[in-house]
């Protein structure tokens, strides 16, 4: 029991968070936040770190969330509405604006594996990472 005890303390310690203040941001996000959201205002940035990653959450003021690796390479956008075009790489965009007229894109996510967007219907579109339509999850 001391084992487990001693080993769930040294995995908890090993993950913080903190909140930072927008200049606290890697230049490359803070460029990206200035880019594609003008006029938007950073409410809160949450500095994540754990053992393997140091990532940025932001909290923008019109309910925008953006995610950041520690350079500042943006992984991901979350919205409660439309998500501005420039945000969405272009053959992604593409896509989606011949196939699914009526709709548009929510949540952008880019990882290790491929590309993910939602669209105002519920829908999850996967795309690989050149942007190529893989499936409907």
């Amino acid at each position: 029991m001391i084992v487990v005890g001693v080993v769930l303390v040294t995995f908890t310690a090993c993950d913080k968070e903190s909140v930072v203040s927008a200049d606290g941001l890697p230049k490359d996000a803070q460029t990206y936040i200035t880019q594609h959201f003008p006029d938007q205002e950073v409410l809160q940035v949450v500095k994540e770190r754990d053992d393997l990653k140091t990532s940025y959450d932001v909290y923008l003021s019109e309910g925008f969330n953006l995610d950041f690796d520690k350079k500042g390479k943006i992984l991901g956008v979350e919205g409660s509405s439309k998500l501005p075009d420039s945000v969405v790489p272009e053959k992604i965009l593409a896509y989606v604006v011949a196939n699914y007229p009526d709709f548009f894109i929510l949540d952008w996510e880019l990882d290790d594996r491929g590309q993910e967007v939602k669209l105002s219907n519920g829908m999850d579109l996967k795309f690989d990472k050149n942007g190529n339509f893989l499936r409907i999850d």
